[in-house]
Parts: structure tokens; sequence; C-alpha cells
């Protein structure tokens, strides 16, 4: 099935519609930019550059949660304001790299981990990192990545990164980790 005219009016909403759409299809629609170049990233002999680090992406909220390896990059997160699934412009640009990577690595497999921070119920948390953890899957399939090399799971608030109770810690929480297996 060929998906350039799909993304292309999808690409083509986001532009009619301006900011009104919900940030889960505009993350579909930004990362489908990336998808008619699909057939060129593959067929190319070089491999694609590992995404840029965290640092010259965004102010350090994406930041590596392991180191890279085997020329694969490294775990990458992705933040959430409180209570929310849909990605920021700049986690978006951050998965369209990790699509870029994908697709020029057909071999490489994802793993997207949804996170929250300590407040509200388990079966809250674990539901709500969950569709963290599909919204970052939704982008890279967007980008063209296949969904049988990409799984998400959710540890709702289960696996925090930060130990506090305060919101700097409960904003380390919000995430997803995209880890390469």
């Amino acid at each position: 099935m060929n998906r350039t005219p799909l993304f292309a009016a999808l690409a083509a909403a986001l532009v009619i519609g301006g900011c009104a759409t919900s940030g889960n299809d505009s993350a579909s629609s930004t990362a489908s930019g990336t998808a008619g170049s699909q057939s060129s990233a593959t067929s190319s002999a070089a491999p694609a550059p590992a995404p840029a680090p965290s640092s010259q992406l965004s102010s350090g909220r994406s930041g590596n949660t392991s180191s890279a390896r085997m020329g694969q990059p490294g775990a990458r997160s992705v933040y959430y304001e409180f209570d929310k699934s849909d990605l920021a412009a700049e986690d978006r640009r951050l998965v369209e790299q990790h699509a870029r990577y994908l697709r020029a690595n057909p071999n490489a497999k994802v793993r997207i981990e949804g996170n929250a921070d300590e407040r509200g119920s388990s079966e809250y948390n674990l539901a709500l990192g969950q569709r963290r953890a599909e919204g970052v899957m939704k982008a890279l399939r967007a980008g063209g990545v296949q969904e049988d090399r990409l799984e998400a799971v959710s540890y709702g608030k289960e696996k925090p990164k930060a130990d506090g109770h305060d919101e700097k810690s409960w904003s380390e929480n919000r995430r997803s980790d995209i880890n390469y297996r």
C-alpha cells in the first residue's frame, strides 16, 4: 500500500488547519513529512546518522537514558505536561530523527516505555503511560517505520527516573523512553 498520498494529505490538512489539531494528530502529520524520503533513505549506501545529542535538540529535557551501542542511538526520553499524552514540538523532532534512523536501519527495533509521575492511581497511570508510549509509536509509524519493529509498553508510576515528591521530580517521571533492542 502506497502511503505517500495519505501522508501528503495529512501534511496539507496540518497546514490548512494550523494549530487546531490535537497533539497526537499533529505529531503524525509532522512526522509524515519525512515518509516521502523512505525509499531513498533505505536505498542509500551510508547508514543514517544517529539522532543528535539531546543538548542540541532542546533545552535539555530530552536526554539520554542509556549509552549508544553498536552504532544505534541511545535511548531517548520524550517528556509530557501533567495528565497529557501529546507530543511537544521539540519531542516530535526527536521522534522524527529516530524514525529516519529506523528507516535507514531495517534490523533495528524499538521498545517505547511509557511512564507517569506518582500522582493518581496505579491503574490510571498505567493507562496514561500506555497512551504516551502509543503516541510515540504512532509518530514513528507515520514517519515510515513498520509496526512490527515497534513495541509500546507502560510502566505507569512503577519506574520513576527521579525519586522526589515535587514538581521537578514529577516532570522527569512523565516520559516515554525510546529503547533500541
